[in-house]
């Protein structure tokens, strides 16, 4: 994604932090598997080390109108440059201890695998399409045309335990940099 395709975050309303993760930090994740566009099957709660899970409401595709009124939705809009800033620094994050990286959404497997391959991103997106992962750990959602969606948050996962919590996320673009600073202070 090139800068000049940014959405203009300024004029788009911020998520309020509603409390919604509140109560994610300290947390043990729910022993779920879910698929990756890796073609594999990631449960998190069984990764060793440190983890950076993200979760995003929906990625666009290209030529597909997004849902009416998206823009207006708090938080809703800027998966794709979030997306785009784990993928430019996840080297900077693996060097910050980060032993794996995951985005997820509702979106099944084949829906991410489209936005994984066309944002040439090195970590696979995770799917909770059943939304087992997200009704386990009580996650925020919204609701958008009848459809349940993640609301953006970043947990710091360690052996499975969720450390610590970004809630809301905004802008998203700029957020792993929020993240990186956090990292540094919290090796």
């Amino acid at each position: 994604m090139r800068p000049d395709e940014l959405p203009d975050f300024s004029r788009l309303p911020p998520p309020v932090d509603d409390g919604g993760a509140a109560h994610l930090a300290g947390s043990k994740l729910p022993d779920i598997s879910l698929p990756a566009t890796d073609g594999t099957d990631v449960n998190p709660a069984r990764l060793p080390g440190r983890t950076i899970l993200y979760a995003y409401p929906m990625t666009a595709r290209p030529g597909i109108p997004l849902p009416d009124g998206w823009d207006m939705i708090p938080g809703a809009r800027g998966c794709t440059p979030q997306a785009c800033a784990f993928r430019d620094h996840a080297a900077e994050l693996a060097a910050h201890g980060v032993d794996a990286l995951f985005g997820l959404s509702v979106q099944d497997r084949e829906y991410q695998r489209e936005a994984a391959q066309r944002l040439h991103l090195p970590f696979p997106l995770l799917s909770d399409h059943t939304l087992a992962f997200a009704r386990a750990l009580s996650l925020p959602l919204m609701e958008v045309e009848g459809r349940p969606l993640l609301r953006r948050l970043t947990m710091v996962i360690d052996e499975g335990r969720i450390s610590h919590v970004f809630y809301p996320v905004f802008p998203p673009d700029s957020h792993v940099e929020e993240l990186i600073a956090w990292l540094e202070h919290n090796p």
